[in-house]
């Protein structure tokens, strides 16, 4: 005869703090699997979503009894269990290298999906941005019109047009389906171009405006439409490292003046200052960027032939509203930067000028961070080799991934933010599995520093490009 199983009472509640049915009795040795059930059954939705229980900030993984065993907690009260619905789809770990893509004639800086994976774009130091057919892997169209390194791409948030920036300091306009230049080149900054963000979609279907920041110190907003600066913002002392133009209406520019400046996009005007940062901010995420990202197109419902987003202006623009405010959730977006000092913060930049936390623990300066598609995690790419995550809400450390023998510079989330992809000058791309913190898949194939790396919205293949001037796929 077993021994009675201790028994406990359990609250659930979501990540809000809103309580779901009244306190209930269970083992204590309940698994994540049961709990699923009982908890889908208080929700009673149509279709049972997949759930992440937690216990003060302990995923329960295997059992509950497991998770309270390493919290030392009173289980004579009820015990409050958080759950967090995931990701309906799962993203299959890319495991080899399916194509070498060769065409560029010096190293690729840059690699971008189009917003639905439809498109793929890199941008090289030989000039030229180049389009290729991801259905045969092969190169597409070569769009020349810089005269110099192109720096930066950006994918307008239909996917109808990419923006690229150069160290000439030009900007130009493509068009994915031809290859041909839109417009003329956007000309303005005095220096070259470091950055590109496009407007959201939720708050103009059409994707006109455009904002760049440069190493002249400025930020400008450009009229897509009639080719023309729009506006001009002005107050960093050094160069702009980083734009990005948020769901809400504002604009955020991090500086090498180690300062972030928070402006309202529709007039310009500067509304905050963000200090902290003891040397250049490099790098910035927005909590919401992957759903800015991505617009109107829903990773769930990707088929395996990616097309553009159909409908009319109002009806994307609706689509895109519906999916943004579901990510962003209650509160305001929230701000990472990354700096040269080794250090992270997170920001509330609609609300405070004070930061929320300082993140310290890498060794190194920071080269990339980015929120999870889901903006529960937060990664970082650093110098010191190593990949580290954080708690996209509190900014609190989780773990670190190390298996990279050098610097990590770009990094890519899968789209159900299980997966994490990295690029390194090692010259190899690793696959991390967020859940397990450990190393997924080890990709080489590359014969130089990885400088860029990509996972296509829909989940299907990663690109990245680096020294080796190649560009190589891998599903």
């Amino acid at each position: 005869m077993m021994a009675d199983i201790e028994r406990l009472l359990i609250q659930f509640q979501d990540e809000a703090g809103t309580i779901l049915g009244s306190p209930f009795d269970v083992p204590i040795d309940i698994t994540p699997e049961k709990l699923q059930l009982v908890c889908n059954a208080l929700l009673d939705k149509d279709e049972p979503v997949p759930l992440a229980f937690y216990v003060q900030d302990s995923e329960i993984v295997a059992s509950l009894e497991k998770t309270l065993a390493e919290q030392a907690l009173e289980t004579e009260k009820v015990v409050e269990i958080v759950y967090q619905p995931q990701a309906v789809f799962k993203v299959r770990a890319v495991t080899r290298c399916t194509s070498s893509l060769e065409g560029h004639s010096e190293a690729v800086i840059s690699v971008a999906f189009s917003p639905t994976g439809k498109y793929l774009a890199s941008g090289s130091g030989d000039t030229t941005v180049r389009f290729w057919d991801l259905s045969t892997e092969t190169p597409h169209f070569t769009a020349k019109g810089h005269r110099h390194w192109v720096l930066s791409i950006a994918w307008s948030p239909d996917g109808k047009k990419l923006a690229s920036g150069c160290k000439n300091s030009q900007i130009f306009l493509w068009d994915p389906a031809t290859g041909g230049q839109i417009g003329r080149a956007l000309v303005g900054h005095s220096k070259w171009i470091t950055s590109l963000c496009w407007e959201p979609l939720h708050l103009n279907p059409e994707c006109r405006y455009l904002a760049s920041s440069s190493k002249d110190g400025s930020v400008r907003i450009w009229d897509t439409v009639v080719g023309r600066c729009d506006k001009i913002l002005t107050g960093h002392t050094q160069s702009v490292t980083c734009v990005k133009w948020g769901g809400d209406g504002l604009l955020f520019s991090s500086s090498q003046d180690r300062t972030i400046k928070v402006w309202r996009a529709k007039d310009g005007v500067l509304c905050r200052t963000l200090q902290g940062h003891g040397h250049w901010v490099n790098t910035m995420a927005l909590s919401t960027d992957y759903v800015l990202r991505t617009g109107a197109f829903e990773p769930a419902e990707a088929s395996i032939n990616p097309q553009d987003v159909s409908g009319s202006l109002a009806e994307i623009k609706q689509k895109a509203l519906q999916r943004y405010n579901q990510v962003r959730g209650q509160g305001p977006e929230r701000l990472v930067s990354g700096s040269d000092d080794f250090t992270l913060f997170l920001w509330a930049p609609a609300e405070d000028k004070k930061a929320l936390q300082r993140m310290t623990g890498h060794q190194a300066l920071i080269n990339q961070v980015l929120f999870s598609p889901d903006s529960r995690v937060i990664a970082s790419a650093s110098f010191d080799k190593s990949v580290k995550l954080w708690d996209g809400k509190t900014g609190k450390f989780l773990t670190s991934l190390r298996g990279h023998v050098s610097a990590v510079y770009q990094i890519a989330w899968s789209a159900d933010s299980r997966l994490l992809v990295s690029g390194s000058s090692d010259s190899t791309l690793k696959v991390w599995d967020t859940k397990t913190r450990k190393l997924a898949v080890d990709l080489p194939g590359h014969g130089d520093e990885v400088y860029a790396v990509d996972w296509s919205p829909d989940g299907q293949r990663v690109a990245s490009g680096g020294k080796d001037k190649c560009l190589r796929m891998f599903s």
